[in-house]
């Protein structure tokens, strides 16, 4: 039997054969776009979530014959340019998605696009060295050269400069570069002292862990601590590998997985849960690795094992391993639910714990911010990422907040930025530091 638009089967993401002749193949990428994108001009459901959608349909609309037929498939690139693999058609719009028959994936068909965009050698420079995390935001944090970054980077004729050598717009929000203050977490030795513990975990940090000025990572391993759970830093961690899946280069997502595996495994057999603090690692995971290699049984371990934080307390909390003992209210919370977080669908758990908070109340937007990794940095998508975040932003101006955050602290920071009220943007978990007074 035929499968019908509207059945309530979850979507199923298929694995990603990446490694096949086929996927590189420009013939078979352009017939597979070309199938996708008519079914797309037939739904359209999709056109508010970013500028792939309207890029595309105003190809269509503007063509000889009002159909993908009449579209030079030259300018299938420009759609996929605009696609930042959020994963939102995919997962929370398109009724086409496995199980339906059509078994359209838009984001891993634009994955596809963009590995045969990187093999041919079309990325740009700048966009090949913006998603060397390791290497580039590592060197700009060493401490004597993240002071000359910062400063050279708060000057406007500086800044021009990079606009137009690079292609880093002007005004983009950047992150401050440094050393995050040193993480301290429970030895083994307290592990042994508190007894009743029946979970431990070891933090995945991320690239802006590591990088920027704020250590999410400490704010969490305090409000682990304060729960009693033992909690250590994961050592010699490489890049998740977001920001090089974004940029098609599939071979060095490869390789960042082969070095963190043994890594992750050795915590877990150690009896730890894993967390990090950002979406977009926990979802490289729990996701777009496991569907790169479907039949590496130790991704599937890892996968078990690997959480927001969010999602990760929230459990503790309804076995009654949470302390509630709040000593600070939050008041209004305009809280933005990060891409990469909602589609991993898990539910709106950040905004559960957050209501625990006494005389809090959250307002939770379930809006793309436009942000991604380097597209709101970029000079060509500056302006498109400020047209993306605007209803955000028009929503956290309506709320009036004391607080306003988003679990990707990136977002966060793009949609405070040039808002009305000059509010900085805080994580969360750090908004729960807070509350516990800590």
């Amino acid at each position: 039997m035929a499968i019908k638009e509207g059945n309530l089967e979850a979507p199923k993401r298929a694995p990603i054969d990446w490694k096949t002749e086929d996927y590189y193949d420009k013939g078979s990428l352009y017939s597979e776009m070309e199938r996708v994108f008519d079914a797309c001009h037939g739904c359209r459901r999709c056109v508010s979530l970013c500028e792939s959608f309207p890029t595309l349909f105003d190809l269509i609309d503007e063509s000889e014959t009002f159909e993908v037929d009449g579209v030079s498939q030259d300018d299938y690139v420009k759609v996929v340019d605009e696609c930042f693999l959020c994963d939102l058609c995919a997962e929370t719009k398109c009724p086409y998605l496995p199980p339906h028959e059509w078994a359209i994936d838009f984001p891993h068909l634009m994955l596809r696009a963009k590995a045969q965009k990187y093999e041919a050698g079309q990325s740009k420079w700048r966009d090949r060295l913006l998603t060397s995390t390791d290497s580039a935001l590592g060197a700009l944090s060493a401490p004597l050269i993240s002071k000359i970054a910062n400063k050279s980077l708060s000057s406007k004729p500086v800044r021009k400069l990079i606009d137009k050598t690079i292609g880093i717009h002007k005004d983009s929000p950047l992150p401050v570069f440094g050393r995050p203050t040193s993480t301290q977490s429970q030895t083994e030795s307290d592990q042994e002292k508190n007894a009743e513990v029946r979970s431990k975990v070891a933090i995945f940090a991320s690239c802006y862990d590591k990088y920027t000025e704020e250590s999410l990572t400490n704010d969490l391993i305090k409000v682990l601590e304060h729960n009693n759970i033992p909690t250590i830093t994961i050592k010699n961690t490489n890049c998740c590998g977001m920001p090089k899946l974004e940029l098609g280069n599939l071979k060095q997502v490869e390789h960042l997985k082969n070095a963190n595996v043994p890594v992750l495994l050795e915590v877990i057999e150690a009896g730890y849960e894993i967390i990090s603090t950002i979406p977009s690692c926990v979802l490289m995971y729990k996701q777009e690795i496991p569907l790169m290699f479907p039949d590496e049984e130790d991704l599937v371990t890892i996968k078990k094992n690997f959480y927001d934080p969010f999602e990760y307390l929230m459990q503790q909390e309804k076995k009654g391993s949470i302390k509630l003992d709040f000593i600070n209210t939050l008041g209004k919370v305009s809280y933005h639910a990060a891409c990469h977080q909602r589609v991993q669908n898990f539910g709106a758990k950040t905004r559960d714990f957050l209501n625990l908070i006494p005389d809090t109340e959250v307002s939770m937007i379930e809006r793309c911010s436009g942000h991604d990794g380097i597209y709101a940095v970029k000079s060509e998508s500056y302006e498109k990422s400020l047209k993306i975040v605007r209803p955000v932003q028009r929503q956290v101006n309506e709320d009036s907040p004391e607080h306003i955050g988003s679990d990707c602290p990136m977002a966060g920071r793009l949609i405070t930025h040039n808002l009305k009220e000059q509010n900085e943007s805080t994580h969360p978990i750090s908004m729960v530091r807070y509350a516990y007074g800590l």
